[in-house]
């Protein structure tokens, strides 16, 4: 046995020299600076000889680059900003001598442009960033402790993995042999038609979609071990070089971690950077960018000059829009939870493939059978049927012919296939949201956030003012802190409530508002003098209250974003997550009902309670409630929520960089009129940084808002609009680069956090779904024909009691859908100017419209017919079977899918089992030396085990 360890133990030996010289021939070092442009000086190296070098000129290339002190050495992590005209002097003062006092070194440099303006630079020295990051638990790549007990797991794994890529390699070469023993076996024109196809695929690139690996750096972090940091264990760390050990973004969330708990003033309460900020003492706050983002050459032949750079050129340049995001290199340049929100954002974009696949089907498939469609065809033909003016007084009779256009356009969404497309889209938005949940826990384990958890939250400072009086213990923490009574919150909680339904009932009234102008305009374009406006004055009303409609939604939305503020504030919430959740919450649902109330109305509200010629509903008594086309309401909902969603989003693109464009384009040529080109260019990095703008107030908040609405709309309504998902992908591949690129240019840099998942966005998310499953039965149900053809076609039609639905048993549908009315029932105020006898030479008696009741001279007349009855029971069953079918298929889907990828659990048991057995050796270890120490002490000691 002991023999077997000592040949294992050699074998381990060598295999561990191996992979040592491997490494250090073909892997560049894991430190992150390590790895960027050799004329950086954050390109280091251990060898002295090389410093002594070029010790000399690395200072002086760094003091011109404007990301270290003035002697070229100490890197800068933290920018603090303010103006000696602020009377906070006091304040300040004291803060900075307090963080002298935790070691941090400070420089201060006058602003070039303005004098009044004063920069604090901030350095975090080695024995700094070591105590925070072993007190803030930061995890960084360690070594096993043990060359045998404990590196032997590593070097099983890489074994296994060489083997593996061995085997794989002689799997290959016993399948090719196969293929050359079977070779005699075939035709020759099949061998020439091989040949051919594989010269093909050598002309094409080989994986397009995968950044070129020579242009990024090694991120493969993850085949190292990580552990939390630890003094004590240093030597276990894989520390190549002190400077370079923590990245730049760690560095920035130690120094900012510590700020967060400098005082500037006596009292238990005045502590903290944030409350500097909010009271005006200092004017900014923020980390470096690492340099420009350009470069003068090229990246393929000179590689990247720092991580901005390389961001820029693989991930912000619009020539890399097919391309994966390099997420690992996101998220160690902005931190986790930007990190998070690109991979949340990819992984949207990727699963909307499918969706406007099959989007772009259906459309096709209604354009396909267009020509088949037999209710087109009998509107198109349907020369001699006379429908009744669709308003007051100024509308005229028209022919259903008339309306061809519109029954083919509506054809294109309301076909065969919307059913299946939208029972298809309640199940994507389940597989959407199960398998980001698999994504999102995969990216927790390869970045280390599985076993993080966020630390105790601070009090805000609103909260502790208001509430400073009155105290109580805080169960976790034990100390006493700041208490708001239960009937307090309870009162502020209904006011903030009121608050809510108040804004809704605002929306309501913009939506009520948008109604009456669509009911008195329809009529002005009725009368109007050009034909063209005459003759669609039903079209040219929907579309102008929709882009009013849409003045409204964005005026309100400034609205809404201060009575969120003003309510939230209101409520005290205790801590900054408490106070985000809340303002987030309230956002949404205002947003969210601002945008959609008059999808809402259209859907399922226009049209539905109009009355009947004759007998008409109407608004005060005076308006008469607007009715549908002749071809249905369905082209009224296509044109909403085509409208607002094309131009919410250009307009949003527009704020998010069009806005911070020209802001910094303004600032820019302000420079260049006072100093000159030559002078702006040599603005040192902090001064660049400062004129970008900073990070919205809120975070990623409008991000996360913009894309869930865009989730809402591509779900909710997606069964009257089935192109939804296509203009939803074109608009995030756009997306995408838009935010890397205001991210990497034209923002500051923000401050790097972690997050383990993106927070209370995912519940609405789950909400949205439900919701989408609900409108989509109804659309089918109530607003498109889809229910009153299938009725038609099963018990009225030619096929009625033959089980058949195709398109001949639709012959004499409209004709069955369209009531009859005596033209001299009119009221006096709706009756037409016109007598209709344009049309036959003589005066109308009868004309059509759509709805299920009895002819004029029946013994009820304008009753509600047998198959009026019909078609709501179908309606009303089609909505509980779809909803409780696809509530079933969504269910059943959550329970299929697990939350955790099958090797991912096998990876996190085997990491598990590793430790425990690295542990265990360890503690063997540590017994038999101290066992060795009393014998060779002659100490006596009991029989203990081993």
């Amino acid at each position: 046995m002991m023999h077997l360890f000592c040949i294992l133990g050699q074998v381990a030996k060598d295999v561990n020299i191996f992979f040592d010289e491997l490494e250090g021939v073909n892997s560049p070092s894991k430190d992150d600076d390590s790895l960027l442009h050799h004329g950086n000086l954050t390109s280091t190296s251990d060898d002295a000889s090389r410093l002594e070098v070029v010790g000399e000129e690395v200072p002086d290339k760094n003091k011109a680059n404007g990301l270290y002190f003035r002697d070229g050495k100490c890197r800068i992590d933290y920018i603090l900003v303010y103006r000696k005209s602020n009377p906070q002097t006091e304040k300040r003062e004291v803060f900075e001598r307090n963080i002298r006092a935790e070691g941090i070194q400070m420089e201060k440099e006058s602003s070039l442009t303005n004098s009044d303006i004063i920069f604090v630079k901030l350095h975090a020295p080695w024995e700094v960033l070591g105590k925070y990051a072993e007190l803030m638990n930061v995890r960084m790549p360690f070594r096993p402790f043990n060359p045998f007990t404990a590196g032997a797991p590593c070097i099983l794994v890489r074994c296994c993995f060489l083997n593996g890529h061995f085997i794989e390699i002689n799997g290959r070469s016993r399948r090719s042999r196969r293929k050359i023993y079977y070779l005699h076996r075939r035709y020759k024109f099949m061998n020439r038609i091989e040949k051919q196809i594989s010269r093909f695929r050598g002309w094409l690139p080989r994986k397009p979609m995968k950044l070129d690996k020579e242009t990024l750096p090694d991120l493969e972090e993850n085949d190292c071990y990580t552990a939390p940091f630890s003094q004590q264990r240093i030597h276990h760390f894989i520390i190549h070089n002190k400077d370079t050990f923590f990245n730049n973004a760690t560095r920035s969330r130690i120094v900012h971690h510590i700020l967060q708990r400098v005082k500037y003033e006596e009292g238990k309460n005045k502590i903290g950077l944030n409350r500097l900020l909010s009271n005006g003492s200092y004017e900014a706050a923020f980390p470096l960018h690492e340099g420009s983002y350009r470069s003068k050459n090229s990246i393929k032949t000179h590689g990247a000059e720092n991580h901005r750079h390389l961001l820029y050129e693989c991930w912000a340049s619009w020539g890399v829009w097919y391309k994966y995001q390099p997420l690992d290199l996101v998220r160690r340049y902005f931190g986790e939870k930007i990190g998070l929100y690109f991979a949340w954002l990819g992984w949207y974009t990727g699963m909307l493939f499918p969706a406007a696949f099959i989007g772009l089907f259906v459309f096709l498939y209604g354009v396909t059978t267009l020509n088949h469609c037999q209710v087109s065809k009998e509107v198109c033909q349907a020369t001699d049927i006379i429908m009744c003016p669709i308003c007051d007084k100024y509308c005229p009779f028209m022919r259903l012919s008339d309306s061809c256009v519109y029954a083919k356009v509506t054809h294109l969404f309301d076909n065969g296939a919307t059913v299946f497309f939208a029972v298809f889209m309640a199940v994507w938005a389940t597989v959407f949201l199960e398998f980001w949940k698999r994504r999102r826990a995969v990216i927790a384990y390869d970045w280390d956030l599985i076993d993080w958890e966020e630390e105790e939250e601070e009090i805000r400072p609103q909260f502790e003012a208001k509430y400073s009086k009155k105290e109580r213990m805080n169960p976790i923490s034990g100390k006493p802190e700041p208490y708001q009574a239960f009937a307090d919150k309870c009162s502020r909680l209904i006011v903030s409530a009121s608050g809510i339904f108040f804004m809704i009932c605002v929306v309501i009234a913009a939506v009520f508002g948008i109604v009456i102008y669509r009911v008195v305009t329809v009529s002005t374009f009725a009368a109007f003098k050009w034909a063209l406006i005459r003759n669609n004055s039903q079209v040219a009303t929907t579309g102008t209250a929709v882009c009013i409609n849409f003045c409204i939604i964005m005026l309100l939305n400034v609205l809404y974003e201060k009575v969120a503020l003003f309510l939230t504030n209101l409520e005290q919430p205790r801590t900054e997550s408490e106070w985000e959740n809340s303002f987030t919450l309230k956002m949404f649902l205002f947003q969210f009902v601002n945008l959609n109330s008059s999808t809402f109305y259209i859907a399922f509200f226009l049209g539905r309670f109009t009355g009947h010629p004759g007998a008409y509903l109407r608004l005060i008594n005076r308006w008469r409630l607007e009715e549908c086309h002749p071809s249905g309401c369905l082209i009224d909902l296509c044109m909403q929520m085509g409208i607002i969603m094309v131009l919410k989003q250009t307009w949003n693109n527009f704020m998010e960089l069009g806005y911070p464009l020209i802001q910094n384009w303004w600032t820019r040529r302000k420079l260049r009129q006072e100093y000159g080109t030559q002078r702006k260019t040599s603005f040192p990095q902090w001064e660049k940084d400062y004129n970008l703008q900073p990070m919205n107030a809120y975070g990623l908040f409008d991000e996360y808002l913009e894309m869930i609405l865009q989730f809402g709309f591509t779900t909710i309504f997606v069964a009257a609009f089935p192109l939804a998902p296509l203009l939803a992908l074109l608009n995030n591949i756009i997306e995408i680069r838009l935010d890397a690129y205001k991210f990497v240019t034209q923002w500051r840099r923000p401050l790097a956090s972690r997050a383990k998942d993106i927070g209370i966005w995912y519940g609405i998310l789950e909400g949205i779904g439900i919701l989408s499953v609900i409108t989509n039965a109804f659309v089918i149900a109530v607003t498109s024909d889809f229910i009153p053809r299938l009725v038609y076609a099963y018990k009225y039609g030619p096929c009625a009691g033959q089980g058949e639905a195709g398109q001949k048993c639709m012959v004499g549908y409209v004709n069955a859908s369209l009531s009859v009315f005596l033209v001299s029932d009119f009221e006096n105020r709706s009756e037409p100017t016109s007598n209709g006898s344009e049309f036959s030479g003589s005066p109308l008696k009868y004309c059509r419209y759509r709805d299920y009741r009895d002819p004029p001279h029946s013994p009820v007349p304008y009753g509600y017919t047998l198959q009026f009855w019909h078609v709501l029971a179908a309606r009303l069953a089609f909505i509980i079977v779809f909803e409780h079918l696809v509530f079933c298929i969504k269910h059943l889907i959550s329970y299929l899918i697990p939350d955790l990828p099958k090797d991912l659990r096998d990876r996190m048991r085997r990491e598990k089992y590793l430790i425990q057995e690295m542990m265990y050796e360890a503690e063997l270890e540590r017994l038999q030396k101290e066992r060795k120490e009393r014998k060779k002490n002659g100490k006596s000691y009991h029989n203990e085990w081993p």
